[in-house]
């Protein structure tokens, strides 16, 4: 049977790092203590490393990546309004017709 994941808080995984980092304990001390396993702790570390304090919070997109985004979401956004601008057409189309107006 799976174990359910658990979350575990930003300030939680920084001291886990922290500790490692320092030698203050061992990687296998702290996986017994917090039932962690290894692979889930060396996961942390790395980011840790690359990241620094800065680690385990949403990483900002760069620039490109940003503009990306709002392109996307413009995109996505235009085609709403498109596919909205047609109902409402062939609504306006159809009521006229019933009406007897060409």
């Amino acid at each position: 049977m799976a174990t359910p994941r658990r979350n575990h808080t930003r300030e939680f995984k920084l001291q886990c790092c922290r500790q490692a980092a320092t030698g203050e304990k061992r990687p296998a001390q702290i996986c017994r203590e917090h039932n962690l396993s290894e692979s889930v702790l060396l996961r942390w570390r790395k980011e840790y490393e690359a990241r620094g304090e800065a680690a385990f919070t949403e990483k900002q997109p760069s620039g490109n990546e940003a503009l990306e985004a709002r392109i996307a979401e413009l995109e996505r956004f235009c085609g709403q309004l498109s596919l909205e601008n047609q109902i409402l057409k062939k609504s306006l189309k159809s009521m006229n017709s019933q009406r007897g107006m060409p």
